[in-house]
């Protein structure tokens, strides 16, 4: 395509096309995003690019002028060690109207393991922000996530898409309380304090959760959340001395290594005389060592454990999908309506600036004309006469060379422009 047409593109792998193992290694955790996407912006023929990293999903959004997005596979598989036959089958592309419908599509929930789930909003807007801070985005790729961003909220607004909770924080509480029964006297241990470890406080103490406590490498969020479900905060390094205590822990961080290991765990299993814990990871990378699932009285469950779960509330959310994705079918639409709107600004910015240099030249002459004398009568003439003459040569040029090739649909056009030229001046009189 020309420059004038970029391209689109989305390239990534979610919950549905790779497994968690590979969903671990091809992510982005946060403190190697901003290098990744300036690594991704400098590849040849990219003019936009933003990252989505999340527990479920990794994405590249790109505006290319090239023809292929091999380059981009291929970075991605080098970035992180991977060669990239290794990961092709785990991949998908979406090119232009696909990345269009895709990006509402992801924002709004729903290509979400958990249907209508609004944390993936919020993530795509720190993917926004992200490429916003380091000089990635332009007019094309700013609009459409300004757009989706959009949408997501007219979706939530006009469906009913958000009801029925079946968030994987909702999903993992679900799951302890079918455990546990009643979790009044049992001991939450929640660790890190973003928006998902937010959420699930909330479930646990709408479930009257007898105590909780916050672990955070940052220990003043610890503290902020601890204080409003009247718990208490630790740092990451004191988990080993409070384990004991949990008998559900729920982890969400964004480390890019285990915080819970075996021995550690192993330790608390000692203390508390082989009285069962309770785990769920939700984090990508995963939070706790997988081997941990190998000790007794252990119950560890991952993300993609949670299907079953999130299942039971799902239906309710089908119907509320399908007008979502009639909204989005509408507003993508109305982006490509207004995308090839930037064709017109160009063109008639280009045809202002040069009739403006004619006029301006013609203007010029007849001025030199008034000051050697002529006549203004004789002056406006030359004026009207020579305006005319210039600013209608290149459209008569093409017309006769139209009719004499039989170009139809250029014919049609120039008869068009002239019937509205003339519906303007009937509506001046």
């Amino acid at each position: 395509m020309s420059p004038k047409n970029p391209r689109l593109i989305t390239l990534g792998l979610n919950h549905k096309t790779a497994p968690l193992d590979l969903r671990e290694r091809l992510a982005f955790t946060p403190q190697t995003l901003p290098d990744a996407l300036n690594g991704l912006y400098k590849l040849k023929n990219i003019n936009e690019a933003a990252i989505v990293s999340t527990c479920n999903r990794t994405e590249l959004y790109c505006v290319t002028n090239n023809d292929t997005d091999q380059d981009i596979v291929d970075w991605f598989s080098q970035y992180h060690g991977f060669e990239s036959s290794t990961i092709d089958s785990h991949l998908y592309t979406y090119d232009h109207k696909e990345t269009i419908k895709h990006a509402m599509s992801v924002t709004s929930g729903l290509d979400s393991m958990v249907l209508g789930e609004p944390q993936i909003a919020g993530q795509m807007k720190d993917a926004y922000a992200l490429a916003q801070k380091q000089g990635t985005l332009g007019r094309l790729l700013g609009k459409l996530f300004q757009h989706a961003f959009a949408v997501a909220k007219q979706v939530r607004t006009d469906t009913a898409i958000g009801s029925s909770p079946v968030s994987v924080a909702f999903a993992a509480v679900s799951l302890a309380k079918q455990i546990f029964g009643e979790l009044n006297e049992s001991t939450a241990l929640l660790i890190g304090a973003g928006e998902t470890i937010e959420l699930t406080a909330r479930h646990l103490d709408r479930q009257n959760i007898k105590h909780m406590i916050i672990a955070n490498r940052s220990i003043e969020r610890a503290e902020n959340l601890a204080e409003e479900f009247d718990g208490e905060a630790i740092r990451l390094p004191q988990i080993a001395d409070h384990l004991h205590r949990a008998d559900i822990v729920i982890a969400s961080t964004a480390s890019p290594l285990p915080i819970l290991g075996k021995g550690t765990v192993e330790r608390a299993l000692k203390i508390r005389r082989r009285e069962p814990i309770f785990m769920v990871d939700l984090a990508v990378p995963r939070d706790v060592e997988p081997e941990v699932a190998k000790l007794d009285d252990v119950y560890l469950y991952a993300v993609d454990d949670l299907q079953e779960v999130i299942n039971e509330n799902m239906q309710s959310r089908q119907q509320a999908a399908e007008q979502a994705e009639e909204i989005i079918s509408e507003e993508v639409h109305h982006f490509l309506n207004w995308q090839r709107s930037l064709d017109s600004v160009d063109l008639i910015s280009e045809i202002r600036s040069t009739t403006q240099n004619m006029s301006q030249e013609v203007l010029n002459k007849a001025l030199k004309q008034l000051s050697s004398g002529d006549s203004p009568e004789k002056a406006l003439e030359f004026l009207a006469h020579t305006l005319t003459n210039k600013f209608l040569h290149k459209p008569c040029t093409s017309i006769r060379k139209a009719c004499e090739e039989k170009d139809q649909d250029m014919i049609n056009a120039a008869r068009q422009l002239l019937m509205n030229a003339d519906d303007d001046k009937t509506g001046q009189k």
